[in-house]
């Protein structure tokens, strides 16, 4: 098996983004091809605007992206207490000296690890290559991903 790690980013909580970027970072940092899909939720990570925006063709689309926020506003998958619970997770990370979730997103991007974005979801939320940062390399259909992700190891978070 090749020295590859791909992810899918399904999610757009921010445990489950860290955890993304975590072990993207790590696997890069070893010497490890990465590339990332992101999807659904996980679009928030990659997007330009990095809170709540009105994103999206229609009205409808549009919504969604209000809600889905961005990586400013991520919530906590278990225990968000109205979204405070980030805010305290960046804070105990700061100070364990840890990288906060924009941190390791930055790290990625100077490690050059792959980014992709779902062809698929983009079209269902009104979503252009556009809307998201520049670090974005393709817009992907799974088919595509799967080719570029063959010979390493897939992960599904």
């Amino acid at each position: 098996m090749a020295n590859k790690l791909s992810i899918i980013s399904f999610s757009g909580d921010f445990d489950k983004l860290t955890a993304v970027f975590t072990l993207a970072t790590g696997a890069a940092a070893v010497g490890y091809e990465v590339n990332l899909f992101f999807t659904f939720w996980g679009l928030d990570a990659i997007k330009r605007k990095k809170g709540r925006s009105f994103t999206g063709g229609t009205a409808l689309t549009k919504l969604f992206g209000f809600f889905m926020g961005g990586l400013k506003v991520a919530p906590v998958s278990r225990l968000n207490f109205w979204g405070a619970s980030p805010r305290i997770f960046r804070r105990l990370m700061r100070k364990n000296n840890v990288a906060t979730l924009e941190e390791l997103v930055e790290a990625a991007k100077a490690l050059g690890i792959n980014f992709y974005a779902c062809e698929m979801a983009m079209h269902i939320l009104g979503l252009t290559k556009d809307d998201f940062i520049p670090e974005v390399k393709d817009v992907l259909g799974v088919a595509s991903f799967l080719q570029l992700s063959d010979g390493g190891q897939t992960l599904f978070i």
